[in-house]
C-alpha cells in the first residue's frame, strides 16, 4: 500500500511511499486523508507522525495523471483530494508531527503548513512551484511558515527555502541529520503522547478555534483560480512544458 500506517505505542505513524518522487495521484490524496482522519478518531492514538519514504517528502500532485486524463476529471479529483488531505491534517483530533526530508513541494506544503509540529532533516527544502505549473494553491499554507512578504516572494518566483531558514522563522521546530529524522520526530511525538490525551485533544480543538486564518476557505478560494487558468488554457500549456523538460 502506498500509504502505510504503523503503531508505536500511542503514536500512529503514517508513511507515504509513492516512487519515484511521492507525487500523489488522486486516490493517494484521499487515502492519506482517510489514514490521518482514522488515526485521530482512534482513542488509543495520542499523536500522529506523518513521514515519507524515498527521495523526498512530497512532490505535490501527479501531473502525468492529469495530462493523460481526458477532460478535467483528474484535475478536479486532485484538487478535491488535496483539500481533503490538507484538511485531515488540520482537523485531526490529535496533533500531527510532520517529519520532512528532501523536497517538500506544492501539496507537501499544504500538508506541513497544516501540521502542528515540523521536524526536518538538513537536506529538506520547501517550495510552491505552482506558478510554473499553471496552477495556484498552498499559499494559504506557505503563509503559515514564513512572513507575508517572504511568502509572496517565494510564491511569485517559485524559489525554495531550506529547513534551516524555516527554523530561523520558528516554523520548523528542529533540524537534524537525515539519519536522525525519524527518531527526532518520534521524540517530540512521545513528549506529546505522554500528556493527558483529554487535555491534548481539547488543546488541538482550542488552537484551531482561535486560529486567525480560515485555512479551508482560504485554500478553496485559491483553487478557484486554478480552475480559471485551466479554462484559459494556461495550465495545460505549463504542465506540458514541465513534462517535456522546458
Amino acid at each position: 500500500m502506498p500509504v502505510l500506517t504503523k503503531r508505536d505505542g500511542r503514536i500512529e505513524i503514517v508513511t507515504v511511499d509513492y516512487p519515484p518522487v511521492n507525487a500523489l495521484p488522486v486516490q493517494g490524496w484521499f487515502d492519506l486523508a482517510e489514514a490521518i482522519t482514522r488515526a485521530g478518531q482512534d482513542p488509543e492514538v495520542h499523536v500522529v507522525v506523518l513521514r515519507a519514504e524515498g527521495r523526498g517528502f512530497n512532490a505535490g500532485v501527479d501531473i502525468k495523471e492529469i495530462q493523460r486524463t481526458a477532460g478535467y476529471e483528474a484535475l478536479v479529483g486532485a484538487n478535491k483530494g488535496c483539500y481533503a488531505a490538507f484538511g485531515a491534517v488540520y482537523d485531526c483530533a490529535v496533533p500531527v508531527v510532520a517529519a520532512v526530508h528532501g523536497f517538500c513541494l506544492g501539496g507537501g506544503i499544504g500538508l506541513v503548513g497544516n501540521a502542528d509540529v515540523i521536524v526536518a532533516s538538513e537536506d529538506a527544502t520547501f517550495g510552491v512551484p505552482e506558478v510554473e505549473r499553471g496552477a495556484l494553491g498552498a499559499a494559504t499554507h506557505l503563509a503559515r511558515l514564513v512572513p507575508q512578504h517572504l511568502m509572496r516572494t517565494l510564491y511569485f518566483t517559485a524559489r525554495q527555502i531550506t529547513a534551516a531558514e524555516l527554523h530561523q522563522h520558528g516554523s520548523v521546530f528542529q533540524v537534524v541529520p537525515r539519519e536522525q529524522l525519524d527518531e527526532a520526530a518520534l521524540a517530540v511525538a512521545r513528549d506529546i503522547a505522554a500528556k493527558d490525551p483529554r487535555v491534548i485533544r481539547a488543546a488541538k480543538e482550542a488552537l484551531n478555534g482561535i486560529d486567525t486564518q480560515h485555512v479551508h476557505r482560504s485554500y478553496r478560494f485559491e483553487q478557484g483560480f486554478t480552475f480559471e487558468l485551466n479554462l484559459l488554457g494556461a495550465s495545460d500549456e505549463a504542465r506540458e512544458e514541465f513534462l517535456n523538460g522546458r
